[in-house]
């Protein structure tokens, strides 16, 4: 049973005709709880928080009488959108303060090579960053709009908005979302092969293959929170990415830590783990090009809580 089951069940008093009531909730649990998290992710870049707004839609919708409602699956849009809004403008507050690059919370992904595009343009970290310049209620115009395909009108009611106005507010995003996005790699098998090769340069200490494999103005942007370490602004510049990942890796080599290649956000990744199996960091790659064009290392632990802390067949980083 998920964590939203239990709350549910919880909190629930069971109604005249609760086996029917139970049924609608065990389907709408099974259909659109993906579909809600995914949107609440992407709304708020941290797993957990994604988690709360979705397993508080889900327990409003059982202490109500669904038997008035005809559109379960918009209600509980309507809901989740609203909550997390409402998340975002405490957040933006707290992001003012907070230490160093504010990175979101990585998500292992698996994606399907005939979605890879769609889905990586919607939660690859670069995207997310691209949102955090956004008011909350564009974020939410435009993300429901264009990312999850509802109409201006749909749009509007959610919000509590008239549709002109969410018109503007999806412009608005678009706009800025398009005058700063860049064209990347899309093809997930050639990300990996050039990340690979990256991996295999830096592991060589080959320096110039490694520089060879990074696009000029390659950033490294790294999240410690002020919790770990973690580079104090973005390192920018092949050479000096090039020394940096290439330093990370022998100081990880001597204190015996862990890697294996995986999937974040849609794009290839490195997970790093301690000797004892607990995740120190997560870097995610963006390649450009052929080219890696940004690497972004989170090490924040509040934020690496979803990877596990096991240790599954490996080599050493």
């Amino acid at each position: 049973m998920s964590r939203v089951d239990r709350e549910v069940d919880r909190e629930r008093t069971e109604p005249a005709g609760a086996a029917d009531a139970a049924a609608v909730h065990e389907r709408l649990v099974r259909d659109e709880q993906d579909r809600l998290f995914g949107l609440a992710y992407r709304m708020l870049g941290s797993v957990a928080e994604a988690e709360d707004a979705v397993g508080e839609a889900y327990l409003r919708w059982s202490r109500i009488d669904t038997t008035q409602i005809d559109e379960p699956a918009a209600w509980l849009t309507t809901v989740v959108t609203r909550i997390c809004v409402d998340r975002l403008r405490s957040a933006q507050r707290q992001r003012e303060t907070y230490v160093g690059s504010w990175l979101p919370e990585p998500v292992a992904t698996a994606v399907d090579p005939a979605d890879a595009a769609s889905t990586a343009d919607s939660l690859s970290i670069a995207f997310l960053i691209l949102l955090e310049a956004l008011s909350p209620l564009e974020r939410a115009a435009f993300l429901l709009h264009d990312v999850f395909g509802y109409a201006h009108d749909e749009v509007a009611a959610m919000l509590d908005r008239k549709p002109a106005a969410v018109r503007q507010l999806v412009r608005r995003a678009r706009d800025h979302v398009a005058s700063r996005s860049h064209r990347y790699e899309t093809d997930p098998d050639r990300q990996r092969e050039v990340v690979e090769a990256f991996q295999v340069a830096c592991g060589d200490g080959d320096l110039e293959a490694m520089m060879e494999l990074l696009a000029p103005d390659v950033a490294f942007v790294g999240d410690g929170g002020g919790v770990v370490p973690a580079v104090p602004a973005p390192i920018v510049g092949a050479e000096r990415v090039a020394k940096l990942v290439r330093g990370l890796y022998v100081t990880g080599e001597r204190k015996g830590l862990r890697s294996q290649p995986m999937e974040v956000n849609a794009a290839p990744a490195v997970w790093v783990r301690e000797p004892d199996g607990s995740t120190s960091s997560v870097l995610v790659f963006e390649v450009t090009d052929g080219r890696v064009s940004a690497i972004r290392g989170i090490r924040n632990p509040a934020k690496l809580a979803a990877f596990p802390n096991r240790r599954p067949e490996d080599t050493t980083a």
